[in-house]
């Protein structure tokens, strides 16, 4: 018998400096998708704390994994049986920074951790000046519905050898909580990158963001041929895509682009 289709939900909504307050926001957003049957549920990068522009609260608001934020989430999956990736800021080796971290908790308790590896020092921006870059590991995947989940964060959609390597690591599936700021040309660009990185690797894509002002809104399910199957507009609100294993597969034999590539991927300092 074939693999039923996974629901994977994106919940969109802006993070506050009230960490409790987010996690309490996350709690009802994941209760509305799990009653839609969302077995996934992907929140914003910085779910957990933001403050803008980023200041010295950022080094005060961090936490560790087993900290009251994380036992949040948690405590969402065991209620509502979904998986929740949600971004995190963790307490880093540098007392005056962060990490930029994702999260994928689940039921059991924590799945995989993923720290931003491409920090936003662009379009007039310094996230570096804040966090601490995430070192190069070994992919970061889970399994929810029997399709494997890949996890990257916001800026490292510019970068398509992230998602390579979550494809060569056998993912169905790239999941990106993000914060991508608002400008010219830049929901465009989001929802470029995004379809991009799902058609060269046929994956599913799961992407939320901050609304406006501070985001692009436009949080999106595309499938392996780039195509939108769920969306959210401005507001905050949740929507559920389904992540058909059979697509992937159909996809891949009519574009075996992955076996026809002649490079590889490899770090660099």
């Amino acid at each position: 018998m074939p693999a039923p289709a996974v629901a994977v939900a994106i919940a969109q909504f802006a993070p506050s400096v009230d960490s409790e307050a987010n996690a309490r926001q996350i709690d009802r957003m994941a209760g509305v998708a799990a009653e839609r049957g969302a077995k996934l549920v992907v929140f914003p990068e910085y779910s957990s704390f933001f403050v803008d522009p980023f200041d010295e609260a950022l080094a005060r608001h961090a936490q560790s994994l087993d900290g009251p934020f994380v036992t949040a989430l948690h405590q969402t999956a065991e209620r509502t049986g979904a998986v929740i990736v949600a971004g995190l800021i963790e307490t880093a080796s540098n007392p005056a920074k962060v990490r930029n971290a994702v999260v994928a908790v689940g039921p059991s308790g924590v799945l995989a951790v993923y720290r931003k590896l491409h920090l936003y020092d662009a379009f007039g921006h310094r996230e570096s000046d804040w966090v601490e870059a995430g070192e190069i590991a070994p992919p970061q995947t889970f399994e929810v519905g029997g399709l494997r989940w890949g996890l990257m964060t916001c800026y490292d959609l510019r970068f398509p050898e992230v998602a390579r390597t979550l494809a060569d690591a056998g993912v169905h599936g790239i999941l990106v909580p993000a914060a991508w700021v608002r400008g010219p040309l830049k929901e465009f660009q989001w929802q470029t990158l995004l379809a991009a990185r799902a058609i060269e690797n046929t994956v599913f894509v799961a992407a939320a963001d901050h609304p406006p002002p501070l985001g692009v809104g436009a949080s999106l399910v595309l499938d392996p041929q780039g195509v939108a199957i769920a969306g959210i507009g401005t507001g905050t609100d949740v929507a559920v895509g389904y992540a058909d294993p059979d697509v992937v597969d159909r996809v891949r034999r009519v574009n075996p682009a992955l076996q026809l590539r002649r490079f590889e991927v490899a770090p660099r300092a």
